[in-house]
């Protein structure tokens, strides 16, 4: 039975990346950087990356990581949720850094964990946990392909790319880019294309397998951080705003809707928890525990952001107000790595459940 509490290291370490993020990802600078052709927040990702290590937590220690796990990892997707924060955390930190761990790639592992490059694995954002790959051909050494919809592939510095049976490393520079129109600004994406491209055998394709099952159980926790982000505000938000003489907040049926969704969110903490205990543990439950957190927490998160536009009032639906930064990422994340119906019908699967 996996321990749901957070440790004295978790919360301390949550601390420290609230602190930074306060500091330096206020909405007001993550909604200014929406309408700059930068893919992502360089300054920030140093910060966070570097500075603050978080880059390499479930990177053994000998390869210049912090040796911890995908516990505490998912303290600072929680964090990044609660922020909409523009880095590439899931897609190099968590995605590309489980790849290379499940394949036992060193030197670029080392790398990410430094915060001195950026790694993405070359499948679209909406690829789940068992899904086909995209169909990139490997031969003497080159790939030859496209893959359409890549989560921060314009800010990646080396792509990994499952072809032909194996994970190969191609450097960004050897492949064309074009950047795509994305729901959510402040994790964009792109489509990658590779013409003989020159390319590096890593592992085999079952390390991307594994990289999209820990991205999916720590993307649960992003989206509990933003749906917390979301009920935290708009509890604030009714308690001072007044109409008719009262607070809004006192009536009956604001109150209702924010209780089933606090115990909502405390059901999602529980999942996202769980999820992420199994995979730093490794346990063979961690698909279904994945599956689960997916299915459940991505409709909350969603659900979380439209109370909070709608809680607001008109000022909620203005480009002045954070709300819809929370509503776009929700809703991006519901569709990233396999969507509430993909999941539930993997976990129908897993634990034997005939089809509907």
């Amino acid at each position: 039975m996996s321990d749901l509490l957070y440790s004295e290291i978790e919360n301390d370490l949550r601390a420290g990346v609230r602190e930074l993020l306060d500091d330096k990802a206020p909405w007001s600078s993550v909604l200014a950087g929406t309408e700059k052709d930068e893919p992502y927040d360089a300054g920030l990702w140093r910060a966070l990356a570097a500075q603050l290590g978080c880059a390499g937590l479930p990177v053994p220690e000998d390869l210049g990581g912090a040796g911890a796990t995908w516990r505490e990892t998912a303290v600072v997707m929680e964090e990044l949720g609660r922020t909409a924060a523009p880095v590439p955390f899931l897609t190099s930190s968590v995605i590309a850094t489980a790849a290379l761990l499940a394949a036992g790639e060193r030197d670029l592992l080392a790398e990410l964990a430094a915060g001195s490059r950026i790694a993405v694995l070359a499948v679209p954002f909406s690829t789940a946990p068992g899904d086909e790959v995209p169909a990139v051909q490997a031969a003497d050494g080159t790939l030859t392909g496209e893959v359409t919809s890549v989560a921060d592939g314009m800010a990646a510095d080396v792509f990994l790319v499952p072809a032909s049976g194996a994970l190969y490393a191609v450097d960004a520079a050897d492949a064309r880019r074009t950047a795509v129109t994305s729901l959510d600004m402040t994790r964009r994406l792109a489509d990658a294309a590779f013409s003989a491209a020159p390319a590096r055998r890593v592992g085999d394709v079952g390390a991307a397998r594994a990289a999209l099952l820990t991205g999916a159980a720590m993307l649960a926790s992003e989206q509990l951080g933003l749906a917390q982000r979301c009920l935290d505000d708009t509890v604030a938000y009714v308690k001072t705003r007044y109409q008719f003489g009262r607070p809004v907040g006192s009536y009956q049926g604001l109150k209702h809707r924010l209780a089933d969704l606090w115990t909502s969110i405390t059901q999602a903490r529980a999942v996202a928890r769980h999820a992420a205990s199994c995979a730093a543990a490794g346990d063979g439950d961690a698909p279904v525990a994945a599956a689960v957190a997916q299915a459940h927490c991505s409709a909350v998160a969603v659900k979380a952001a439209e109370e909070c536009v709608q809680m607001h009032g008109g000022i909620g639906f203005t480009w002045e107000h954070p709300a819809h930064l929370f509503l776009k990422r929700a809703k991006a994340d519901s569709i990233a790595l396999g969507t509430p119906d993909r999941h539930r019908a993997a976990l129908a699967a897993l634990v034997d459940l005939p089809p509907a």
